[in-house]
């Protein structure tokens, strides 16, 4: 059996339609563009680009947001084509089987679980304890945690995540709806805080704009803790400077995640060739332009030093410092709304790559039975959902932060090939939207993603390969077996019995497609 086999676009639309085994298309340019807002904009619009302004670019964050956003769109470019070519769930695992080969597809797609069960479970943890900080706020006692069996259980992040779970189980389009309504509440309150703070800004700190680069602080050049790139090359850990601007545009790509999760929703979509690239690009451009504006506004209103100065450094930091105390609160508040879609697009997108998995046989076919009523993957669902509120309930999810970028970027990375790959293998292939400049664009948007994965640390890559050990394991063990285009070359049927021998070909849902 090859482990480069690929799957054919045509068998993968065909498989969107069998019926058990589809998803319903409600979705619309709209749900796509509130969809990429509403993964994007979270907390680490208040808090990412106080870090990597303080602790890497200083003023020049506002040009680390400005690459992170340029490498982000050139990935999404390809992911758009393959969206337009291929509208069937599961995103870059599946562009990746149609290109690279089911071993590739499988490791992208293991990424990709660890992208958004990992981002899903950090940020249902954030949720809960700034829950209690807008409790304290209120000037109610409420604590983040309580004791269960001995152990700090995080209340809030069980909360929200049954509460979108359930949302998720009864309809993609209810989930939007609900979505939009708290995406629009946080853009406003992000817009009203990029005027407040307008007010306060003053341009002498914008100076200077990239800093001098200086030796890092004691500890931080720890082997595990400096970047790939200045563990092999052997250059001594520093902070700003190019390669300051540089490390702030790996912290801050953070910020832009979640643009490859609303591709997942490709099957979901109405007239998928259009919609798509529409609404994932109007997406992009709403969160750049408010990622640039808070960068500027709070870099313009304290000097750099300040939020260096302060590990817990926030936008809220830089109000408190002008005396403008009470924008925290309303910074709070904006955070917390801001995460609570964060947290829902992730389990719609966690769901979906695991929807494909299961649909291709790498995980149990089962996993990928859709209710007969709503068309939702309700099974995966409850199982995603759970696995997800144990983690952020139990565990310490912080130290897996940086997990969230690595899996992102080598997704990103393979889109970028994969699109080159399709290109010359399936020229004939209608395509509503194209890459511009291909294949340099595509290859340029790959560089810049392996660029910005050597600036993470040393021991985010250490665990990085821990888990893709563990997704060969899994894969040797039960999927390279099960796969049903292995099965099927083998002239077995889905559930392993010999075609001959097997029911007619699975039966199409013809209202699925529509």
């Amino acid at each position: 059996m090859s482990l480069w086999r690929t799957k054919s676009i045509e068998d993968s639309i065909a498989d969107s339609l069998e019926k058990g085994h589809s998803l319903k298309r409600t979705l619309g340019t709209w749900d796509l563009m509130i969809m990429g807002v509403a993964v994007a904009v979270g907390a680490g619009i208040f808090s990412v680009g106080a870090k990597a302004a303080g602790s890497y670019a200083g003023p020049s964050v506002t040009l680390a947001f400005l690459l992170a956003a340029f490498t982000c769109a050139l990935a999404i470019m390809c992911y758009a084509e393959f969206a337009s070519a291929v509208p069937v769930a599961g995103s870059a695992y599946t562009f990746t089987y149609a290109t690279l080969g089911e071993l590739l597809a499988w490791i992208i797609g293991w990424d990709l679980i660890l992208e958004m069960l990992t981002a899903a479970a950090v940020i249902a943890k954030y949720w809960g304890i700034y829950l209690s900080t807008v409790f304290d706020l209120a000037g109610w006692d409420v604590p983040s945690t309580i004791p269960v069996l001995g152990l700090d259980v995080s209340w809030g992040a069980f909360v929200i995540v049954a509460i979108f779970t359930t949302l998720l189980v009864l309809g993609t389009q209810l989930s939007a709806r609900v979505a939009s309504v708290f995406t629009i509440i946080k853009v406003a309150i992000v817009v009203f805080v990029i005027i407040v703070g307008a007010f306060f800004i003053k341009v002498e700190n914008y100076t200077p704009f990239i800093p001098a680069s200086v030796p890092s602080k004691p500890g931080e050049g720890d082997v595990w803790m400096q970047s790939l790139f200045s563990f092999m090359t052997g250059a001594a850990p520093a902070q700003y400077g190019l390669f300051g601007l540089l490390a702030g545009a790996s912290l801050v790509f953070f910020a832009f995640i979640g643009f490859d999760v609303v591709a997942t929703s490709a099957e979901e979509v109405k007239n998928p060739q259009k919609t798509l690239p529409r609404g994932i690009f109007a997406g992009l451009a709403i969160v750049t332009v408010l990622y640039i504006g808070v960068s500027l506004v709070l870099t313009g209103m304290v000097p750099y030093t300040v939020l260096a100065n302060d590990p817990q450094a926030s936008l809220a930091t830089a109000f408190v410092a002008v005396g403008a105390g009470w924008a925290a609160q309303i910074i709070s508040v904006g955070i917390l709304v801001g995460l609570t879609t964060v947290i829902m697009v992730l389990l719609l997108g966690l769901s979906r790559v695991l929807f494909a998995m299961s649909r291709d046989g790498l995980l149990p076919r089962w996993l990928s039975v859709t209710s007969e009523k709503r068309r939702t993957p309700a099974r995966i669902q409850i199982i995603a959902g759970l696995a997800v509120a144990l983690i952020a309930g139990l565990t310490d999810v912080g130290v897996l932060e940086e997990m969230i970028n690595i899996g992102t970027l080598s997704a990103f990375v393979l889109v970028s090939i994969a699109v080159v790959v399709l290109r010359r293998k399936r020229p004939d292939l209608p395509r509503a939207f194209k890459v511009p400049f291909s294949p340099f664009l595509p290859i340029l948007s790959a560089v810049l993603c392996v660029w910005l994965m050597l600036n993470l640390t040393t021991l985010t890559w250490a665990r990085f390969g821990v888990w893709l050990l563990i997704g060969f394991a899994v894969y040797f063990l039960y999927g390279r077996s099960h796969s049903v285009l292995g099965r099927k070359q083998r002239g077995l049927a889905a559930d392993g019995t010999p075609l001959e021998a097997a029911a007619p070909a699975p039966e199409r849902d013809v209202a699925a497609s529509k």
